[in-house]
């Protein structure tokens, strides 16, 4: 039975939440590190050091919200395409990156091959790879040559996933029939493309 949309989501946007409410914590916590060191007389520069600890959280959770947090997009994936069952969900690897842990992943139906390398990103900021995928398949909605939304039956994480090897399918987004562009232009995947940002490091 495929899940419901409107739950996952509800789930994925919760964890999101829980990602924000968590960093902006922690950012304060680091903030209020010199006014609490200062009230109780500890005069030491090591507490000074909170001031740009917190910076760091914030400049990082922007980066993620930016770059690492596809909510939107999935929605309107999950609202343009019927969601699909995929009998095998292969993990080819993963990598950190500063938008997200990036997997990389197979989507088929057993018996069948030729399945694309898709790279799989968790639309809730999450850097854990669900382990439910291991267990079993999983639902995808979308185009592969274009990208889309692979939700783990279970826990229903969500993924926005896109071609591993984005050049290599051009042609065939290009060629793609009137119908099939719409489509990728109506979820809005037709033209996106998950870029991890650039962070200047020193002079």
């Amino acid at each position: 039975m495929a899940p419901d949309v409107a739950q996952v989501l509800k789930h994925n946007r919760t964890l999101l939440y829980r990602h924000i409410a968590t960093r902006l914590a922690l950012a304060m916590a680091f903030l209020a590190v010199p006014l609490v060191a200062h009230l109780v007389g500890y005069d030491a520069a090591l507490p000074v050091f909170g001031i740009p600890a917190a910076l760091f959280v914030l400049i990082f959770l922007t980066l993620r919200l930016r770059h690492g947090s596809r909510l939107k997009v999935c929605e309107k994936v999950l609202h343009t395409y019927p969601l699909e069952y995929r009998t095998r969900v292969s993990k080819k690897g993963s990598e950190w990156k500063y938008l997200g842990n990036v997997h990389t992943v197979r989507l088929s139906v057993r018996g069948q091959h030729g399945a694309p390398s898709l790279r799989a990103l968790n639309a809730s900021t999450v850097r854990r790879w669900p382990k439910e995928a291991e267990e079993g398949g999983a639902w995808f909605a979308g185009d592969p040559a274009f990208g889309g939304v692979m939700i783990v039956p279970g826990s229903n994480d969500m993924l926005f996933v896109q071609p591993a090897e984005w050049e290599k399918c051009e042609q065939e987004r290009a060629q793609a029939d009137p119908q099939r562009r719409a489509l990728a232009e109506q979820a809005g995947i037709s033209r996106l493309l998950e870029r991890e940002p650039r962070i200047l490091v020193g002079g």
